[in-house]
């Protein structure tokens, strides 16, 4: 396995449709998988979209509340009910920052797994959350493009001063 180079805001593999994944059981797919799984644990990520390893795919990963790495090839998400959550989200893609984005709080899915077998699930609260920011990639979206108000993107550190009242 190998840790990949990680694309940054401005790079144009991030704001392209992402190609479906053909042959999942491909050794190349099987192996871009694990790879993307180290690669976000290194970079401390709890999801990873192809694109963002200049890997223009319809695949994410993400970790799981249980522990370990999931992987969704082909997502197709649909919100569940009209309830939205706002909370904040950073990138891989664009170290450094927070924004708060409003998302639906609950989604179904359909894919493919890692092993290519097909797949449906309902998600809620961060698991949803991380789904859609991922799939958001595979669509050449980045989180700052879902925000209502951009007074609401900040630098990370900024942030969590001015929230413990140290704003300087």
């Amino acid at each position: 396995m190998s840790i990949l180079k990680i694309a940054r805001m401005g790079h144009p593999v991030l704001l392209r449709r992402a190609d479906p994944v053909t042959g999942p059981s491909n050794p190349e797919i099987r192996r871009l998988i694990a790879d993307m799984a180290e690669t976000m644990a290194d970079a401390g990520g709890i999801g990873l979209a192809a694109p963002q390893v200049h890997a223009p795919l319809r695949l994410f990963v993400w970790r799981v509340p249980a522990g370990g790495v999931a992987a969704l090839l082909n997502p197709e998400l649909e919100p569940l009910g009209e309830a939205e959550e706002s909370a904040w989200e950073g990138c891989l893609s664009i170290p450094g920052l927070r924004g708060l984005v409003s998302r639906p709080a609950r989604i179904r899915y359909r894919g493919l797994d890692a092993e290519g077998t097909p797949v449906t699930g309902e998600a809620e609260g961060m698991v949803a959350r991380v789904m859609q920011h991922e799939a958001d990639h595979l669509d050449g979206v980045l989180y700052p493009m879902r925000m209502r108000d951009l007074s609401q993107l900040g630098f990370t550190e900024e942030l969590a001063r001015a929230a413990e009242g140290n704003a300087r």
